[in-house]
């Protein structure tokens, strides 16, 4: 963790990954990957296609059964975790707009009723943190593929997470949006969330993670970014084969 994040008050758990395993039909996908994630701390996967980075998120988000033990030690009650895919697959040809979508993802009442006076302040305050508060009334068809991304980390925002589970959310971001993500990473640093971070931009990593994680399968380094992203170790991770080892 970098000197400024050691100074903050993280309201975010810490993360403990101890043995994990994960096998799907006769292929293994993750092997006693063991790691933790500090609190209020951004920290980084990195990895080749097919290294399991996804698999491992979804054990997380207790989406895919697994062996091993993963633990959160939360700091209080409050449990919030926010999640941010890496992309959105819809009929693009649905008159969905960005608040409908908004009012989908955030709050309980139907989203055909429109937004609820409760949470409204919240959806405008994260629209107007990604830059798409005057395209609110935007089919979400019509939007960029940078834009759309831009409206997932906005509602990765409501309610505001502890933990935040980013899955390559620069991949359709142009500068602007990449400017920003940086924005938006710096106040989750500030705010002491913990925020899981899984991407493939090496030079972004290195500016913004406090640790990186280097998962093909295996966990192959655990580092700060500095020690993680050397030429031989990115050389060592780029290089394996994740999915060459099936179950006899």
């Amino acid at each position: 963790m970098t000197a400024a994040a050691n100074l903050i008050t993280a309201h975010g758990p810490r993360i403990e990954f101890a043995g994990i395993d994960l096998t799907l039909g006769r292929t293994r996908i993750l092997e006693q990957v063991a790691f933790s994630v500090a609190p209020g701390s951004v920290h980084a996967i990195v990895g080749p296609n097919g290294g399991g980075k996804s698999s491992l998120i979804k054990t997380l988000l207790g989406q895919m059964p697994h062996q091993g033990q993963l633990t959160l030690h939360w700091p209080s009650e409050r449990e919030v975790i926010g999640y941010v895919p890496q992309a959105l697959e819809f009929d693009r040809g649905l008159p969905m707009t960005v608040d409908d979508f908004m009012a989908a993802m955030c709050q309980r009442r139907p989203a055909f009723l429109g937004l609820s006076r409760r949470v409204q302040p919240a959806i405008d305050a994260a629209l107007a943190r990604v830059g798409m508060l005057d395209k609110r009334k935007r089919r979400m068809g019509a939007l960029s593929g940078g834009e759309r991304q831009r409206v997932l980390l906005a509602q990765g925002l409501i309610p505001e997470p502890q933990l935040l589970v980013l899955d390559e959310p620069m991949s359709a971001l142009d500068e602007a949006g990449i400017r920003v993500f940086e924005q938006l990473l710096h106040g989750w640093r500030q705010a002491g969330t913990t925020v899981l971070w899984i991407e493939h931009d090496l030079e972004a990593v290195l500016r913004m993670a406090d640790r990186v994680t280097g998962l093909s399968r295996k966990v192959l380094f655990d580092a700060p970014p500095a020690q993680a992203l050397t030429p031989e170790r990115l050389l060592g991770l780029f290089s394996v084969h994740p999915r060459s080892e099936s179950l006899a």
